[in-house]
């Protein structure tokens, strides 16, 4: 029997020039990794925003702080409704108010944080839509509305009437205002006074069934007079 002989071809590895080796660029610390920065442009608009936060807390606190000066030793506080007006149109109104009577422009919320705990609460049912707000330091009353009535009528303003006011604590509404705007002047209290010292008994009657807070009036007047004459015969 006849052997046969069985070759194998031998086998070769590649070469180096045609093995394809797959490389993994690795950080020399896996745990290490950057956090994305801010640009220059954003860190200064996160600045802005803070500065700006803190500018408009300290306006309206020092807005709050006006009102609750203003209130000290006033008389009356009137709000008058302020959509509609221009610009010239408040500065005129300014100049045309007495010395003792003062117009600000606030928010409802700031002037509400001003009177909070005090009787001039009771201006609070007209704390609606953008009032500006009447401060007068002086008694006479209807003297410190009349100009805006004036203002009201020339310039056309029907729709920025009166919203509210408040008067020794007691609220009066848009449609009470005759009522503020006929009291009897310092002058008239005391003409009327001298009359009653030189009229009858029967006279000093009628002044007595007159409405209490009229004749609350004449007799403060009559007192404070014989107060300042007192004083004066002192000197």
């Amino acid at each position: 029997m006849e052997a046969s002989l069985i070759t194998f071809t031998s086998f070769t590895p590649p070469s180096s020039s045609s093995t394809q080796i797959l490389t993994l660029n690795r950080p020399t610390n896996p745990l290490s990794f950057s956090l994305p920065r801010h640009s220059t442009n954003q860190t200064r608009h996160y600045r802005g925003l803070k500065v700006s936060a803190a500018i408009s807390r300290t306006k309206k606190e020092e807005t709050v702080e006006t009102v609750k000066q203003q209130l000290e030793d006033c008389y009356l506080l009137a709000g008058i409704k302020y959509k509609g007006f221009t610009v010239k149109q408040f500065q005129e109104l300014r100049r045309s108010l007495p010395e003792t009577s003062k117009l600000i422009v606030a928010k409802n919320t700031l002037v509400l944080k001003a009177i909070e705990g005090t009787s001039w609460e009771a201006l609070k049912p007209c704390m609606k839509g953008m009032n500006v707000w009447l401060f007068v330091h002086s008694e006479e009353i209807p003297a410190a509305i009349k100009p805006y009535r004036d203002f009201q009528k020339e310039k056309k303003l029907e729709d920025n009437d009166f919203t509210g006011a408040v008067f020794e604590g007691k609220y009066y509404g848009p449609d009470e205002f005759k009522a503020l705007e006929t009291m009897p002047s310092r002058a008239e209290v005391y003409a009327k006074m001298l009359g009653l010292l030189q009229a009858p008994a029967s006279s000093l009657v009628g002044t007595i069934q007159a409405p209490a807070r009229e004749l609350l009036m004449v007799l403060k007047a009559y007192v404070q007079k014989l107060e300042e004459q007192g004083g004066g015969g002192g000197q």
